[in-house]
């Protein structure tokens, strides 16, 4: 796979290749050896920088859905910048490789503890939500408690929302229905 980004850092190097790695053969099947011939440097170069798959599956997943957050900063609003990110991960060719082949992958984000794309994204969010509260524009309320309860939301949209497209409702329609949630959850 080719970057489409200028002046990489080595490590982004090795990331990109990881990341060919992953959608063509799943995590499984995925080692550092694998990554470093993909990158074309030596094993011992990958593991100074990642001791374990794990740990470099989680600098790429970071980076990934980071990216996924930047991209979509521009959107408008808040809620439609969160419908748009939200959109762009259910998309995102990595995300859907990983819910696919890999799903258990998921599951400590969901189940045991937070990221730190999450936390990124929970950052964002509380500071959208205080500049919202400031200008009268949001309800009042924690901040924090309203970003992590918009994330906990958002994640149904996510991961599920496949699951609730058929011939009687579409994605775009279901993407409209969330906005219209986000929209009245921050309502003043």
């Amino acid at each position: 796979m080719t970057s489409l980004r200028h002046n990489e850092s080595p490590q982004d190097l090795y990331l990109d290749a990881a990341r060919a790695c992953l959608l063509d053969v799943g995590w499984r099947r995925t080692t550092l050896t694998e990554v470093a011939r993909r990158a074309g440097v030596s094993r011992m170069t990958i593991y100074r920088t990642w001791a374990d798959m794990p740990t470099l599956l989680a600098d790429l997943m970071t980076r990934e859905w980071t990216g996924v957050v930047d991209a979509t900063a521009d959107r408008g609003g808040f809620v439609e910048r969160m419908v748009a990110t939200i959109r762009a991960l259910r998309a995102n060719e990595l995300f859907v490789r990983i819910v696919e082949v890999d799903p258990e992958l998921v599951l400590p984000y969901l189940l045991a503890r937070r990221g730190r794309s999450q936390d990124l994204i929970l950052g964002l969010a509380e500071d959208a939500i205080r500049a919202g509260q400031q200008a009268g524009e949001v309800r009042t309320g924690n901040p924090t408690a309203i970003a992590r309860a918009l994330v906990l939301a958002a994640h149904g949209f996510v991961l599920s929302a496949h699951t609730m497209v058929d011939e009687r409702v579409g994605e775009a329609e279901l993407d409209a229905e969330l906005a219209l949630v986000l929209g009245r959850v921050l309502a003043p």
